[in-house]
């Protein structure tokens, strides 16, 4: 079965199909890093749904390791000291890591799916990252999306230093693999489109705006503990991503990924119209099942109908800074005229 790049809406053709870091992809919609690629049956319902590709749940390097020290300490080396206990060490049998069944997950999801696979890796060290790289590569994934999440909590690490991380990483990964790399970043750099420049010179084809940071939060019970909840996105998170996919928009080559908030077409429409080459989805398909997928399909084309927009690569940065009529609208002019326009409800202040 071929890839379809277009889809009828009344008697027009819509052409949806678009670029994601040199893969050419029948749509925009790619569901995101989330549990839904843990089971190969949910993956078919996405691709049936109508995802364009698919993004792995993430490898974190922090599990692998730890489950490496917990096999050698309970498996490995649980008879030392104890000769006579070596006879009644229990058989390992096929006991597959955390890495190996990623890497099987993999395998698995390239062989029976016929959109391309992108692996998710989160790591803290250059030695786990080409490790893990070079396995993903050799296990079929079509590109690499890089997670570093790193929070720049060091009073000591400057601004400098956590970019120069990133860079580190991605330099030493590029020359490790020829898969294309998408760099997954928070929107916490002080001068995000000098740093975005920076990467794509140094070799990534990609960047995914934006990571979320879980936000950690105080239990007011007795004793008092900090808690950590898992909080959903909601489409007000769009706005963030819409403001930086229009300024990067036709400013950089590498491809532009819009992620978090996204739970209608009316997101995604705006997304491209920033300027986004891909749209990323994982709450709302969390919430509503993989059939939304194909709900946001028909309201994007149906929005393009009536606009008599042709494909999504003619929609892509129609509203991004450098195609607006004042592009300062997207930075503090914005900023200003929210101030000077806000009205209180009456009897509050009045």
């Amino acid at each position: 079965m071929g890839i379809v790049t277009s889809q009828r809406v009344g008697t027009e053709m819509i052409d949806l199909a678009t670029d994601y870091v040199g893969l050419k992809l029948k749509n925009p919609l790619v569901p995101s890093a989330s549990p839904l690629s843990r089971d190969l049956d949910m993956a078919r319902r996405l691709e049936d749904a109508g995802a364009a590709a698919i993004v792995m749940y993430s490898l974190f390097e922090e599990d692998v390791r730890a489950e490496d020290a917990m096999t050698e300490r309970f498996l490995l080396n649980s008879a030392l000291g104890h000769a006579e206990a070596d006879g009644f060490a229990p058989d390992q049998g096929e006991f597959k890591g955390l890495a190996e069944r990623y890497l099987g997950q993999l395998t698995k999801l390239k062989h029976h799916l016929e959109i391309p696979v992108v692996a998710s890796l989160n790591g803290v060290s250059a030695a786990g990252w080409l490790e893990f790289g070079r396995e993903m590569e050799a296990a079929g994934a079509d590109a690499l999306e890089l997670n570093v999440y790193h929070i720049a909590a060091d009073m000591a690490e400057s601004g400098d230093a956590v970019e120069q991380r990133y860079f580190d990483l991605l330099t030493a990964l590029r020359g490790t693999v020829k898969l294309p790399i998408v760099m997954k970043l928070s929107p916490a750099f002080s001068a995000l489109p000098h740093f975005v420049k920076r990467l794509e010179s140094a070799g990534a084809q990609g960047v995914a705006l934006f990571n979320r940071f879980y936000q950690p939060d105080i239990k007011l019970s007795d004793p008092l503990t900090m808690s950590n909840r898992i909080h959903l996105s909601t489409p007000d998170e769009t706005l963030l991503r819409l403001r930086w996919l229009a300024i990067l928009h036709g400013r950089v080559n590498l491809t532009l990924a819009a992620t978090g908030g996204v739970h209608g077409y009316e997101d995604a429409v705006k997304m491209l119209l920033a300027g986004a080459d891909v749209v990323h989805m994982a709450s709302c398909l969390l919430q509503h099942g993989p059939g939304r997928l194909n709900e946001i399909l028909a309201g994007l084309s149906h929005w393009m109908e009536e606009r008599e927009y042709e494909s999504v690569t003619q929609l892509k940065g129609s509203m991004s800074q450098r195609n607006l009529a004042r592009p300062d609208a997207v930075c503090r002019a914005n900023y200003v005229g929210m101030i000077d326009r806000y009205e209180a409800p009456a009897g509050v202040w009045r």
